[in-house]
């Protein structure tokens, strides 16, 4: 029996795959704290999709809920005791300042990095560097705008300190903004995290700091937009 040519016009299966692996490559995956954000909407789209003036706005809606709980995959650089950062976002302050109290770093300035971010950013939040959680508290609080210098202490915040294995000790503090009204950090004392791990989320605009030992030479500038686990924060001394 004679074998039928192919069509060159119809895609392949191999086809189908490559364009399915890039599709995946593209299209970042979904947080799972943004699956209900996502699929109410659009179920009340598919309800009503007899009504365009319901359905296009939630469909809409259902849309910007999945950019803003986006999760690319990112890759960390391999420097010895580079701290990255820990969000995506607009370096807001690089300066010294005395880290909040439930960090466990004492009463001194510290070198600090400040990334704000906006409500198009990626919100999840990445490890900045491997380590051993020693402690994680979160604490009630205002919600200012989160790009004002005194939201480090006066917003609602929730703070880490991750020990690396040379006995360096690395704060972050994720704090809410003037729309964010929950903060999600799936650590807890005594785990221990490897760099660029996601390990939290704040929902819809906020403010990532992060405290370094003294004397750490900072790398970026006011500014500087940031890439979640793979912009080098500093590298520590």
């Amino acid at each position: 029996m004679a074998r039928r040519p192919a069509d060159p016009d119809r895609p392949s299966t191999t086809g189908l795959a490559h364009l399915t692996d890039l599709a995946k490559q593209t299209i970042p995956p979904l947080h799972p704290a943004g699956i209900p954000f996502v699929a109410a909407p659009a179920a009340v789209a598919l309800l009503a999709r007899r009504h365009k003036w319901v359905a296009r706005p939630a469909w809409a809606l259902s849309a910007a809920c999945a950019a803003f709980f986006r999760h690319p995959s990112r890759v960390p650089p391999t420097e010895p005791g580079t701290v990255v950062a820990a969000a995506d976002g607009e370096v807001a302050l690089v300066d010294s300042a005395v880290p909040p109290p439930e960090l466990g770093l004492g009463s001194a300035e510290l070198p600090r990095v400040s990334t704000f971010l906006s409500v198009f950013d990626v919100h999840v939040q990445r490890v900045p560097i491997s380590g051993t959680v020693t402690a994680v508290r979160h604490t009630p609080g205002a919600f200012l705008s989160a790009d004002l210098p005194e939201a480090s202490t006066q917003n609602e915040r929730t703070a880490m300190t991750i020990r690396t294995e040379s006995g360096a000790e690395i704060g972050v503090v994720q704090i809410a903004g003037l729309i964010a009204r929950r903060i999600v950090n799936e650590a807890n004392v005594g785990d221990t995290l490897r760099i660029g791990d996601t390990y939290g989320l704040i929902r819809f605009g906020s403010r990532v700091d992060v405290y370094f030992p003294a004397g750490t030479p900072l790398r970026v500038a006011v500014g500087q937009r940031t890439v979640g686990a793979e912009t080098p924060l500093a590298v520590l001394p």
